[in-house]
């Protein structure tokens, strides 16, 4: 590999195209493939921007990118429309501007379900692409998406490995205590299951603890991923024990415009007594329900603690009630915890929703120490409490960089 040679990775999404551009580092990729396991650190991106505004209408679309250091650079995209068009002038740009010609190596992408069939990191070859196509229903918020990015850049550069990275592959260690459903088994047989997701970001999480958290890496560490998706995984020794998402990433806590778990009953009303059919159920518990929907204001956290109406104050109320119940029902799965981990844009970045959380779990050993908890501080447990808290930051960037080093290697 030569000095410039670089990895792409994308994250795409229905509205935009999140990329990032990293340096292929040889020294890296052979010292990983000489230590025979996944340990992503924080990798550095050369250049980081998105295509956003796709699907917006006419004049909507616009490239914005930034190489380090440098300002960043904003461009109209008014002939784009579709992923392929974002792909094609991404790299037009990449390639004019920044040097990308030729020295691209691989490109990773971030793919949500990967079924029962991806336990690691696959090039996303035809037959590969073909078994995620078959995952769309699962995930139909982001799995058509994250294909038309991967078919995009292959359109363009056929010859480019492309590597996925699944976000339900960390939950491959799980018991089939954990994953199996009370249903007949011709629906069991046919990959009704729980799966899990936010695989990347406790993929990432699991690798730093040791670095961070000493010997209590290896025990009873329970991880709470709460951003605009939320979920809570189990670990014992940094393997996946237990989540609280499902089949699908509806399941489990309260989340920006996703319900979390509701009695199936509900949906069965939904469209026998309420009229809905199908596609409006789906939207309704995608992009209708949660933290949107108990508060009619936002989907979004500082919104809503911001907010003097009492429905944003309750819409809080429920989200930490119900992550504090996964918490403690993960912790019924470990037999215990020893760590507790609050991570991504809520768990990193709102004392009070980790105040809330704390106070309703005190009776299994978990306390705050206020002071260390609204100064952000790492470690923000009282010193005397039975359980450590911290709070990290995540990376899902990074795991997909190991994983295209690994590849190069």
């Amino acid at each position: 590999m030569r000095t410039d040679d670089s990895i792409l990775v994308l994250n795409c999404g229905s509205s935009s195209v999140k990329f990032a551009v990293y340096a292929a580092d040889r020294s890296r990729a052979v010292a990983l493939a000489a230590s025979g396991a996944g340990a992503s650190g924080a990798a550095t991106a050369r250049i980081r921007g998105q295509v956003a505004g796709l699907g917006g209408g006419p004049g909507a679309a616009h490239l914005e990118w930034r190489v380090t250091h440098e300002p960043l650079v904003t461009s109209a995209l008014p002939s784009v429309r579709s992923h392929q068009d974002a792909i094609d002038h991404l790299m037009e740009a990449l390639e004019r501007s920044a040097g990308l010609r030729g020295t691209l190596k691989v490109a990773g992408h971030r793919i949500v379900h990967g079924g029962g069939h991806f336990e690691r990191p696959a090039l996303l070859d035809n037959a590969a692409i073909a078994v995620l196509e078959a995952q769309v229903p699962l995930a139909p918020l982001h799995q058509p998406h994250n294909l038309a990015g991967v078919r995009a850049l292959a359109a363009r550069q056929p010859d480019l490995p492309q590597i996925g990275c699944f976000d339900t592959a960390f939950h491959a260690t799980q018991l089939p205590l954990h994953t199996t459903y009370a249903l007949p088994i011709e629906m069991r047989e046919r990959g009704v299951r729980r799966y899990g997701f936010h695989g990347l970001s406790y993929q990432f999480i699991a690798d730093q603890l040791p670095v961070v958290a000493g010997p209590l890496a290896d025990g009873r560490v329970i991880v709470a991923h709460l951003g605009n998706g939320a979920s809570v995984c189990g670990m014992l020794e940094r393997r996946s024990v237990r989540s609280s998402m499902g089949m699908t990433a509806l399941d489990g806590l309260v989340m920006g415009t996703r319900p979390g778990s509701v009695d199936i009953g509900v949906a069965l009303h939904a469209i026998t007594a309420l009229g809905m059919d199908a596609d409006t159920l789906s939207h309704a518990l995608y992009d209708r329900s949660g933290l949107l929907g108990l508060s009619g204001i936002s989907h979004d956290v500082r919104t809503l603690l911001a907010s003097t109406d009492p429905r944003a104050a309750f819409a809080i109320e429920v989200f930490c009630e119900r992550a504090a119940q996964e918490i403690a029902a993960t912790a019924v799965a470990l037999g215990g915890c020893d760590l507790l981990v609050f991570t991504a844009g809520i768990g990193e970045n709102s004392p009070p929703v980790r105040a809330r959380i704390a106070d309703r779990l005190a009776w299994m050993g978990v306390r705050l120490d206020r002071a260390f908890n609204d100064s952000g501080a790492a470690l923000v447990s009282d010193p005397s409490a039975p359980v450590a808290v911290r709070v990290m930051p995540t990376d899902e960037e990074s795991v997909i960089v190991t994983a295209c080093l690994e590849h190069l290697a």
